[in-house]
């Protein structure tokens, strides 16, 4: 074998391992490697055709990246229409659909009379349809429903979509010369919350629900955004077959599986008459709730495809399909009033407060408006009447007003100066979404997550002190700020839940042991917004003392290393509020002396940067972090251009990707450990 044909060898060894893993993850959600071993396959055939850039194939994973932005969409004419179903809402209606298909299929033969006609029920994803043309099993076009006779090129787009395989399983010879794919592209409910939240942290739009997130991602001019979002897909149908089929529509299904293309096959079922259809509808309702991704209802076909024909099409619904739609989850009512509710962190979330509305199985009287500036942006006044949308176990949200309904009397919502628990200010940070309370550890809204992250072994390190014991001090108040802690006696705690004698006392022991900290840990202690463990020690080594950290000036916090203007700020405004002044003195009076940590010698990971993703071998995050700042170098949360090193263990996730694009160098548990040992040797 010559050199080129073992190149080959090998890249068609890796693209069909990436494409099985992909599988794997992406169709059957049952990964059968860690990220880091997904990762390190990738990244050689990404080396290997970078090198040899003529042996790229169309079909090869390195293609999904996404192309260049487009100008506009192209359109497809539909060789066979995408066609809409008629839909059923009430139980009377499926049975007359039952009725109707049955009296046909006598009426020409192909059922007798004591026949019930075989029907295949599948979910009805809330997504968008999409229409994937194979020609010998390559993928070579993607189009969107659009009037169902004509739709959207999204070719591009569709290419990145890691659940859409590029080329088809088996034999080339054994492919179908034409294959055209009819299915739902869609988002999981956790994708969307992610992607939400990401959105919101860097200020741009916020997507009303995973459909409407699915649509837009789908629908971008510049596929690389699209490949950026975790759009999933399955596969119900098919449109032009060149000639080929299967009996059943539930044997094409299982042919499509065989192909590669993923079906929903978990949530199928077959059921013999309308009884049997309305006991499926009855049991997805059930367990709807509990479903990883948004279904409106419920879809019955005829099973014997001969018997489709037979019934046929009118106008632009088949006879031999219906969808059975479950009750709206949306409703209007009236909004209010607007009220302000604090989070564990301080955040202070606007909450409508409505006329009783029964949506989504349950009367709804508050739903989230999630922030100021969601309130500003979907004009809503207290008076509205408003659109309320609940899905499954989600906390009802307004969606917007009904403007068509606003009465003169509407008033535009002000968010309060004060908070309302414990009356410190309340401030918005420049170009962050969410309002917060600047109360901290005196907030008693904030309490009890602020005190359990204070004894946090990061922080102060109180062993014994769980939360469920600091629950239990905050409900009792016996605890109503950090410094209380330290007044804590045997006898009293010898009395809560789950805690004797000796469990009491070596708790009062671990506190007595936290009261020199070192002064480091204090700060992170306090909880000070955007300050982590490795800000925290670079504030203790370059002030020396807390009451210096206190009186610092936004101008001097920015000397410290990795301290930008907003950091500052966060710092400068927590220890301009009164309340977590006294908080600081309350610790000083009981007896707290952190102690300032030596000045680190120089070593071969001063200046470094270090981001921990995943599970290590046998050292924990922490463990790792404090072995990294012990040497020198500093940990960070988050990977930027200024990262040195990514440290990867199992199952690390877009962090490590992220570092992949970036270029930064990857370290395993034991080439962190070679680093290490190799910087104690520098002087």
């Amino acid at each position: 074998m010559d050199l080129r044909d073992s190149l080959v060898e090998r890249l068609t060894w890796l693209r069909g391992e990436i494409e099985r893993h992909n599988q794997a993850y992406y169709v059957h959600d049952t990964p059968v490697v860690s990220d880091a071993q997904y990762d390190v396959l990738m990244r050689e055939l990404q080396s290997l055709e970078a090198a040899h850039p003529y042996l790229v194939t169309a079909d090869s994973p390195t293609q999904r990246v996404g192309a260049a932005p487009l100008a506009a969409f192209g359109s497809v004419t539909h060789r066979i229409s995408m066609l809409s179903l008629g839909n059923a809402f009430e139980q009377d209606e499926v049975r007359a659909f039952d009725k109707r298909v049955a009296d046909t299929l006598r009426a020409a033969g192909k059922l007798s009379a004591d026949q019930e006609v075989s029907y295949f029920c599948e979910l009805k994803l809330d997504g968008l349809a999409i229409s994937l043309r194979y020609e010998r099993g390559l993928l070579v076009q993607a189009a969107t429903r659009g009037d169902g006779q004509t739709g959207e090129d999204v070719t591009l787009n569709v290419r990145t979509i890691k659940a859409i395989p590029l080329k088809l399983k088996g034999a080339e010879q054994e492919l179908p010369e034409i294959l055209e794919v009819r299915g739902e592209v869609f988002m999981n409910l956790a994708d969307f919350e992610r992607l939400n939240a990401a959105q919101q942290a860097r200020g741009e739009k916020i997507f009303v629900n995973p459909r409407n997130a699915a649509a837009g991602s789908l629908r971008q001019l510049d596929p690389r955004i699209t490949a950026q979002r975790p759009l999933s897909f399955f596969a119900y149908g098919w449109g032009d077959l060149g000639g080929f089929q299967l009996p059943r529509h539930s044997a094409m299904l299982d042919w499509l599986q065989q192909l590669g293309l993923p079906v929903n096959q978990k949530q199928h079922v077959l059921a013999l008459g309308a009884q049997q259809l309305l006991q499926y509808y009855t049991s997805v309702g059930e367990r709807r709730a509990q479903l990883p991704y948004d279904i409106d209802g419920v879809v019955y076909k005829v099973d014997d495809l001969i018997a489709q024909r037979v019934l046929g099409f009118v106008a632009r619904a088949p006879r031999f399909a219906i969808a059975h739609k479950f009750p709206a989850q949306e409703a209007t009512t009236e909004l209010l009033d607007i009220e302000v509710q604090v989070g564990r962190t301080g955040a202070i979330t606007p909450v409508a407060r409505l006329a009783p509305v029964f949506v989504g199985g349950v009367t709804v009287t508050n739903a989230t408006l999630h922030n100021e500036t969601e309130i500003l942006r979907k004009d809503v006044r207290i008076g509205d009447t408003v659109i309320v949308r609940r899905a499954g176990d989600v906390i009802p949200e307004v969606v917007g007003p009904v403007l068509a309904r606003r009465p003169i009397f509407a008033s535009s919502f002000v968010m309060p100066s004060a908070c309302p628990v414990c009356g410190s200010a309340i401030e918005r940070v420049e170009d962050e979404a969410i309002a917060r309370c600047t109360g901290g550890l005196f907030c008693a809204a904030q309490r009890k997550q602020s005190l359990i992250h204070a004894v946090g072994r990061k922080a102060l390190d109180i062993e014994g002190l769980g939360e469920k014991l600091v629950e239990q001090l905050v409900d009792r108040e016996r605890i109503r700020s950090l410094a209380e802690l330290f007044t804590l006696r045997v006898e009293e705690l010898a009395e809560y839940d789950r805690m004797g004698r000796k469990s009491a006392e070596n708790l009062i022991e671990a506190i007595a042991k936290a009261k020199r900290p070192q002064l480091n840990r204090l700060i992170f202690a306090l909880g000070i917004r955007h300050v982590g463990e490795t800000t925290a020690r670079d504030l203790a080594l370059y002030f020396g003392s807390i009451e210096a950290v206190m009186q610092a000036q936004p101008e001097a916090l920015l000397n410290v290393s990795d301290v930008g203007p907003v950091v500052a700020g966060s710092i400068a405004r927590f220890f301009a509020e009164p309340h977590n002044q006294q908080v600081v003195r309350e610790l000083r009076e009981q007896g707290v002396e952190p102690q300032a940590p030596e000045a680190q010698r120089s070593s071969g990971l001063s200046g470094k940067t270090f981001v921990l993703t995943g599970t290590l071998p046998t050292w924990s995050r922490e463990e790792a972090s404090s072995r990294i700042i012990a040497a020198g170098g500093k940990v960070s949360g988050s990977v930027s251009r200024k990262t040195s090193f990514i440290v990867a263990g199992d199952e690390a996730g877009s962090k490590l990707e992220k570092a992949t694009e970036l270029g930064v160098a990857i370290l395993d548990e034991a080439g962190l450990k070679t680093l290490l040992e190799a910087s104690q040797s520098i002087d």
